[in-house]
């Protein structure tokens, strides 16, 4: 028996995901929006790419969640962009009320569903998924690390010529500027980042990375889909297929890193059950500082939600 996932937002991001879920082949997918006629259309395209791609069309595009009943994972990626007469408050607030319903909605036809969140400001929403949902926290958590620590594999490979399947990194914190990857952890093909780049030019990738979606709004005008889209699906892959696999999620910390009931990018370990493990990296003095303040921030943004 195939198994379920749903979509929240048919969007860039979302469909996106929807499109890498399908592709794998092993779920059916439910792509789910309010705009009438956009999931719809979505799910059509994509289940005719199918012949041509080599998998089964069994997506389906829907504005209610009657739909999903029965899902294994939802992936929520429903919220409105921050616009520039947007303030950050403003963006909280309006996404808090829009990610409040859509997980309300979701939980009540897949209870027993993992929940994976992309809305922004990811980690204030992972909190409002978890508090709405009242799930144990292995089973709410949020898609930035696996991103942000693409992005800066990415700069990684282009600095060094060597090719990104041989580049390991891992980046922390909050999904934001203040961000932290995690340099003294950074290999590639086994050798330490330090060993093959200057500290100069190790600071601006880490820079570029912490500032990545930024860059990439100025250039579109819009915010990223491809690389945050596979990034959800993979978090999918792990859960769905219970993959055990090593990942930087945004999960609820309980003491861990020394931060408690703050919701942070950290190594996790993703299988059926969702979270089964939170692992624990030696910093250095720096990096733990640099953590400490990415914790700050993120409880800055919280503290505006309203529940």
């Amino acid at each position: 028996m195939r198994r379920k996932v749903t979509v929240v937002g048919a969007g860039n991001v979302g469909a996106t995901a929807a499109q890498e879920i399908a592709r794998r082949d092993y779920a059916d997918v439910v792509l789910v929006d309010i705009k009438e006629g956009l999931p719809q259309g979505k799910a059509l395209d994509i289940d005719q790419a199918a012949a041509v791609l080599g998998y089964e069309p069994s997506i389906v595009g829907a504005n209610g969640y009657d739909e999903t009943e029965g899902s294994d994972v939802v992936v929520v990626t429903a919220g409105v962009p921050r616009t520039g007469d947007m303030s950050r408050d403003d963006l909280v607030t309006t996404n808090e009320g829009i990610v409040g319903s859509v997980t309300r909605e979701a939980a009540e036809r897949s209870p027993d569903a993992v929940l994976i969140v992309v809305s922004n400001p990811l980690d204030a929403m992972c909190h409002v998924a978890k508090n709405v949902s009242g799930w144990p926290r292995e089973r709410v958590f949020g898609m930035a690390g696996i991103l942000d620590t693409a992005r800066f594999s990415t700069f990684i490979a282009w600095e060094t010529g060597a090719s990104v399947r041989d580049v390991t990194a891992m980046v922390l914190g909050g999904h934001g500027d203040q961000m932290v990857p995690v340099v003294s952890a950074t290999t590639v093909g086994g050798v330490a980042l330090r060993q093959l780049v200057s500290d100069e030019r190790i600071e601006a990738m880490v820079e570029r990375t912490r500032k990545g979606g930024g860059e990439i709004v100025k250039l579109l005008g819009t915010s990223a889909w491809y690389a945050p889209g596979a990034a959800a699906a993979q978090m999918v892959d792990a859960v769905v297929l219970d993959q055990k696999r090593l990942l930087p999620c945004t999960a609820l910390l309980q003491g861990e890193y020394g931060i408690d009931d703050l919701y942070m990018g950290v190594p996790v370990k993703l299988g059926a059950g969702g979270i089964e493990e939170i692992v624990e990296l030696e910093l250095t003095d720096d990096e733990r500082a640099a953590l400490d303040a990415s914790a700050a921030a993120v409880r800055e943004v919280v503290s505006v939600l309203t529940a």
